[in-house]
């Protein structure tokens, strides 16, 4: 993570679009520097706030790619949110499951939170019935912040202030509309208070 004793519109320009940066203590933003960077969703971490460490298990805000699936349940809200998601040119591993055959949601809910987890996609999507055997089975995999939301609200909170990496969706719950709105929230809404940073590691010790 780099480290600035004050951040210029200049400097804020080329920094990584969406990785975090460390202000030394009594260090300053300009205030041009601070719109520059929160039009990239690059988080600050204020020295003595949160260490880079904390600050490295904030979702990606810059999400580029996404791995998706469902059970039988989610497979025609899936394929919506599929061309939704290349629509808005993200890169998708679409991992099924497809056709009318009965399939458990722990075992989508899985795949995707591993792919996430080892770091080969920025988010995950899982779409069940109700979403909250996905969000379930999505927690028990090391590193993964897995929320269930109906509304745009939750889905903001969820990445705001909890650092969801995963989201899971209802199929019979949302409507595509309604689907649509909670995943763009979802994917443009940035981890930046170090506050909430630094909650994320006792997350991460917990599952130790």
């Amino acid at each position: 993570m780099k480290r600035f004793d004050i951040i210029t519109e200049a400097d804020a320009r080329v920094l990584p679009r969406g990785e975090p940066v460390m202000l030394a203590r009594g260090g300053h933003v300009t205030p041009l520097a601070q719109d520059t960077l929160n039009e990239r969703r690059i988080a600050i971490v204020r020295e003595g706030r949160a260490s880079s460490d904390e600050a490295a298990l904030a979702p990606r805000a810059d999400v580029r790619s996404v791995a998706i699936a469902s059970d039988h349940t989610g497979v025609a809200l899936r394929k919506t949110l599929v061309a939704f998601l290349r629509g808005r040119g993200l890169a998708v591993a679409d991992l099924g499951a497809d056709g009318g055959e009965p399939v458990d949601y722990p075992d989508v809910a899985a795949a995707v939170a591993r792919v996430v987890a080892r770091g080969e996609a920025d988010a995950g999507i899982v779409i069940d019935g109700a979403g909250i055997g996905s969000a379930i089975a999505a927690n028990k995999i090391a590193g993964i912040r897995a929320v269930m939301a109906t509304t745009e609200t939750i889905a903001r909170y969820s990445r705001e202030h909890n650092g969801a990496n995963v989201l899971t969706l209802g199929a019979t719950l949302v409507s595509a509309d309604e689907a649509r709105a909670i995943v763009a929230t979802w994917l443009t809404t940035a981890m930046k208070e170090p506050r909430y940073i630094r909650r994320l590691a006792k997350i991460r010790d917990l599952e130790t």
